[in-house]
């Protein structure tokens, strides 16, 4: 007998998170604030500093988008897709990736772009009543995501065709 329930097994997950740079960036706010904070004492302002620094890197971190394919849909931040309506896939890295986040970048299409990341993954949205032509997503592993997209595609289209 079949199992009737839906594949919600999770193919490939992936949080962009801000670059070692951008954390030292944050934490360099910790002695700024403790300055600020000097009329009070020196205790207080470290205990000031040092908490706004932790506050700001957790939420470089924990606010930072995620990218998952669970079942037949692809998540990328706050938006997802079902797989069934996704086309050509193509990934990028390098300069291939730079021109195609840069000159190359489709005005129309959806966006989920991370500086500090080279790799791209560029999938084609073909739901005719959507007005988005494509999807541009930051990966630090394209090559796995474009395969992750492209074995949902394939269940999408063979669930879809035995519904």
């Amino acid at each position: 007998m079949q199992n009737p329930a839906a594949d919600t097994r999770v193919r490939y997950r992936e949080r962009l998170s801000p670059s070692l740079w951008m954390l030292v960036t944050a934490a360099v706010a910790a002695p700024m604030v403790m300055l600020t904070f000097t009329p009070l004492g020196s205790l207080p302002a470290l205990l000031i500093g040092v908490g706004v620094a932790l506050v700001l890197i957790c939420a470089l971190i924990f606010g930072s988008p995620r990218i998952r394919i669970q079942g037949t849909v692809l998540y990328a931040g706050r938006a997802h897709i079902d797989a069934r309506w996704l086309g050509e896939i193509t990934e990028h890295s390098g300069e291939d990736a730079r021109q195609a986040r840069g000159p190359g970048l489709s005005a129309r299409g959806w966006h989920l772009l991370r500086g500090g990341i080279d790799g791209i993954v560029i999938v084609e949205n073909t739901d005719p009543d959507d007005p988005i032509p494509s999807w541009t997503i930051s990966s630090r592993t394209p090559d796995r995501l474009a395969a992750a997209i492209r074995a949902a595609e394939a269940d999408a289209v063979a669930a879809h065709t035995a519904a």
